[in-house]
Formats: C-alpha cells, sequence, structure tokens
C-alpha cells in the first residue's frame, strides 16, 4: 500500500483563509503553463531561428519533455506528502522557470533535453495535479469553485506569457527573454505561495493527517471506473491539444495572419469565459454528464468549421465553441475522481489520470501531422477530432454503479 494524504470530507463550512490558496493556485497556473505549455511554441520558432536546427529535432525534446513530465505526475501525492503544499508548488515553479531557462540558453542540441529533463519535474509540481491536489486540502463544499478559478490561470497564461515571451524574443532573443520573464514571474508566485498556501493545521478541515491510501496505483489501473474517467479525457485533450497547435496552420490560409491570431485569442478568452460561467455551479451539477457535453460543444465547434472552411465569421464562431470548453476539460477530471475515489486516494488517481492524458495529448500534434500530409489538407484532421471528442462524450456516460 502506498501512503498518500488524507483529503478532507465534510467541513461545514469553508474556512475564509482557504481563499489566499485560490490566488497563489491561479498564478502558479499562469507561471506553470506560460512556461510549460503556451511558451513550447516559442521555443521551438525561435532555437529554429537562433540555432538553425531542424524542427524536428526541437519538437522532439519537447515531446521528450511531455513525456517525461506524465511520468513524474505519478508521484505528484507522494511530492505532497514529503514537501507539504506550499514547498511542492514552489519547487515546482521554480525547477519549470529554470528548465525553460537551460532549454531556450542550449549551445548544443543535448542541452535541450537536459532542460527538458528539468521542465518535467517543475510542471509536475505546479500545474493542474499539483493545484487541484493542494486546493483539495483546503475546500470541501466548493471545491469545483476553487479548482475552476485556479485553472483559469492557465487560459490566462495563453494570452499573457506568451505574447510576452514572443515581443521580448524579437528584442532580446529567447535565452535572454526565458530567464527576465521567469525571474519577474517568480518574484510574484513564490512570495503568493508562501502566504496563501501553508500545510493546515492538525484538525482543521485541510489538516494532513498521516496515513495509507486505501488502494495502491496497480488496485486503481484494474478498474473500469479509473479507466472510464481517464480514457474519455485523454481522448477529448489529445483532439483538444491536437487541434489548437495545427489550428493557425488551418486558419492562416483562410482568414490571413491578422485573422488567425484573433481567432487563437478569441478561442484562449471563450476558455476563460466558459470556466468562469461554469464555475458556480460546477459543485451543484453531474461531472459526467458535464463533461460529455463538454465534449460535444467542441465536436460541434469543430464542426462548423469544418462545414463552412471560407466563412469567416464561421470560423470565429467555431472557435468559440470550441473553447468555451478548452478550460473545463481540464479542471472536470479532479471534481469526477473526487466523487467516485476513496478521499484518500485523491492525489494517487488524479496523478495517474493526468498522466495518462498528458502522454496520449503528447502524441497527438505528429498523428495530425502525419494524417494532414497524408489526406493533403486538414479535413481529414478536423474530422479525427471530431470523433474523438464524440467518442470521449459516449464513454465517459459510460460509468460503473457504485
Amino acid at each position: 500500500m502506498s501512503n498518500s494524504i488524507a483529503i478532507p470530507t465534510a467541513p461545514s463550512s469553508e474556512l475564509r483563509s482557504s481563499w489566499p490558496a485560490v490566488a497563489a493556485c491561479f498564478m502558479t497556473a499562469v507561471f506553470g503553463w506560460g512556461f510549460g505549455f503556451s511558451g513550447t511554441s516559442v521555443y521551438l520558432a525561435e532555437l529554429h531561428r537562433q540555432h538553425g536546427w531542424p524542427g524536428a529535432l526541437i519538437a522532439l525534446a519537447i515531446t521528450s519533455y511531455y513525456l517525461l513530465g506524465a511520468l513524474c505526475l505519478t508521484r505528484v501525492d507522494l511530492a505532497l506528502r514529503w514537501l507539504g503544499p506550499g514547498r511542492m508548488l514552489a519547487a515546482g515553479t521554480t525547477l519549470l522557470g529554470l528548465g525553460a531557462t537551460l532549454f531556450c540558453r542550449s549551445v548544443h542540441p543535448w542541452q535541450m533535453f537536459a532542460g527538458a529533463a528539468v521542465m518535467a519535474l517543475g510542471w509536475a509540481g505546479c500545474t493542474s495535479t499539483a493545484i487541484s491536489t493542494t486546493l483539495a486540502l483546503y475546500f470541501q463544499r466548493q471545491r469545483g469553485l476553487a479548482i475552476t478559478l485556479a485553472l483559469n490561470g492557465a487560459s490566462t497564461a495563453g494570452f499573457t506569457v506568451g505574447p510576452l515571451l514572443v515581443e521580448l524574443s524579437q528584442r532580446l532573443g529567447i535565452g535572454n527573454a526565458v530567464p527576465l520573464v521567469a525571474l519577474g514571474g517568480l518574484a510574484i508566485v513564490l512570495p503568493l505561495i508562501g502566504i496563501g498556501v501553508r500545510t493546515p493545521d492538525a484538525g482543521r478541515p485541510g489538516a494532513l493527517p498521516a496515513g495509507h491510501a486505501a488502494i495502491t496505483a496497480k488496485d486503481v489501473l484494474h478498474t473500469w471506473r479509473f479507466w472510464s474517467i481517464a480514457l474519455p479525457f485523454a481522448l477529448a485533450l489529445a483532439a483538444q491539444v491536437g487541434l489548437i497547435v495545427h489550428l493557425v496552420s488551418f486558419l492562416m490560409p483562410r482568414i490571413g495572419p491578422t485573422g488567425a491570431a484573433s481567432a487563437l485569442a478569441l478561442t484562449s478568452v471563450a476558455a476563460v469565459g466558459g470556466r468562469l460561467v461554469l464555475a458556480g455551479v460546477i459543485d451543484r451539477m453531474h461531472q459526467r454528464r458535464t463533461a460529455a457535453g463538454s465534449f460535444a460543444s467542441q465536436a460541434a465547434g469543430i464542426g462548423l468549421m469544418l462545414a463552412f472552411p471560407d466563412r469567416p465569421e464561421a470560423l470565429y464562431a467555431g472557435c468559440v465553441l470550441f473553447g468555451l470548453s478548452v478550460g473545463n476539460v481540464i479542471t472536470i477530471p479532479a471534481l469526477t475522481v473526487q466523487r467516485e475515489f476513496p478521499a484518500t486516494a485523491f492525489g494517487l488517481v488524479i496523478g495517474l489520470c493526468t498522466a495518462f492524458s498528458q502522454f496520449t495529448f503528447a502524441l497527438a500534434p505528429a498523428l495530425l501531422g502525419v494524417v494532414r500530409d497524408a489526406s493533403g489538407g486538414y479535413t481529414a484532421v478536423l474530422m479525427l477530432c471530431m470523433a474523438l471528442q464524440l467518442a470521449g462524450s459516449a464513454l465517459v456516460l459510460i460509468a460503473p454503479r457504485r
């Protein structure tokens, strides 16, 4: 049996002092997704321009980062037990900033892979699994609201950190821009973590009692309940991440560079809006039905772009409809796990679920690229993404009885 942290199950009300943890986790998410997700496309473009290294080689280093990060995600519950929530998030953000700096200051290709390994450790310690497990220590009744608000930082990173890295890279070079922005971000994030995320005192709703998990990783992986959550979300995220990576290439010939940039921004803004709308009601909703609806709405957005590829208004509307559920697909797994698994196994299960999803979506951009090249266009790519979303929507509703 593996040790884990017991998650509070029935506090009568949330502590007022718990909400600063949400603010700290929000800024942690901005930092984490800014350097660990949005920034990767900037790293690829700028390192290729600076060194002339093959794009496939740089992409391979980025893929290795995601795959190693998936392995690290399975140990987040242990890191939380050993370090406590505050130290774990602080270590994660610091390692991610350091790894991104090493990656972007590489002068030899092997150094990219070393930087990617450091980034993977940081990513696991400061993104969705770490944030969801941390906030589960502080919230029960309003856990969905707290996690949703905090993970809005992931969408916020798309139109803050990413564009800032692009702008500064043009002026200073990627090797100087990344450490500069990382140091500035850490100067904001680390104090917030120190103030807002502290190990709850024994006896309070967020206490960290010693104990043993009721189930092991082997037990979890042998249950359909786990796969009925992990598999549909992995399919949806593969379609989501893969499409976002290829979205600009699909849109640019149809609405031009400015239009494609605007559509991408609309997608990010819609993601924030969708999270905020759902935040107030998510704790009262049926998680699996909400997930199925989210996947179906993304499929509808893709279908709109597929049906009217030469109508700019349809392309913009499709991006908005697709974007509305981008953030919720990341948030809902944690809320489903907390309802369907023992509280003491929360960190273990969500870590395994997120790791499987990340392993799947890490391969999605390359797979969609192969489909595009083989078919000669993006029609087959969009159809495949729709099929993955609809399959996920059906699978998530096939839940075993309690």
